[in-house]
């Protein structure tokens, strides 16, 4: 798939194989999100790859967030569902640098949303599906702490990766969207 195509017709998906990319592949997906826009070369950004063998962590880490947010016995089921997903999660802080004044926050959080997208499009790319989590999941104290996260920082996504579910092409929509409604022009 061009580009082009990936661009016009990616979507998410929340159904995965279990198949997941090897180092290599991996690295690709990471370096990706390093050639996000970036307003003064910060790099305001670090991203964390959960394992097969991590996800047991993982998802006490989802489980606590659930209790510390009292979403009660559905939250912390749904939390467990949400950890065995897929075979592979890379989180992505936003670490933002509150004291430049040339790069406000906002700037710096659209960065890291950037680099997470790019990471999206570097895994379809290659054969991956994704989907971007954040949501209630992404404020939890064990998570915050595992992902190194400091006070202004912020978890803006756990982007799931795996293989397809019927282990042949990713998802995509079968058309482009109509940009009528959502564009104008100064001329």
């Amino acid at each position: 798939m061009n580009a082009l195509d990936l661009l016009q017709h990616r979507r998410s998906t929340k159904k995965f194989g279990a198949n997941v990319p090897n180092q290599q592949q991996l690295d690709a997906i990471l370096k990706a999100g390093l050639r996000a826009p970036d307003h003064g070369r910060l790099k305001p950004y670090h991203f964390v790859v959960i394992e097969q063998s991590g996800m047991e962590k993982y998802r006490g880490y989802l489980e606590q967030a659930a209790k510390e947010q009292d979403l009660g016995d559905e939250g912390i089921a749904k939390a467990h569902k949400l950890s065995q997903r897929a075979p592979m999660v890379i989180g992505v802080v936003a670490k933002i640098a509150k004291d430049i004044a040339k790069v406000p926050a906002w700037e710096q959080m659209l960065t890291a949303g950037c680099a997470t997208y790019a990471m999206q499009l570097a895994a379809n790319a290659q054969g991956f599906e994704t989907c971007w989590i954040s949501n209630k999941w992404v404020n939890g104290s064990a998570l915050r702490e595992a992902f190194g996260c400091r006070e202004f920082d912020k978890i803006v996504a756990l982007v799931l990766i795996g293989s397809p579910q019927d282990g042949t092409e990713i998802t995509t929509a079968s058309q482009t969207e109509e940009i009528g409604d959502f564009v104008s022009y100064i001329r």
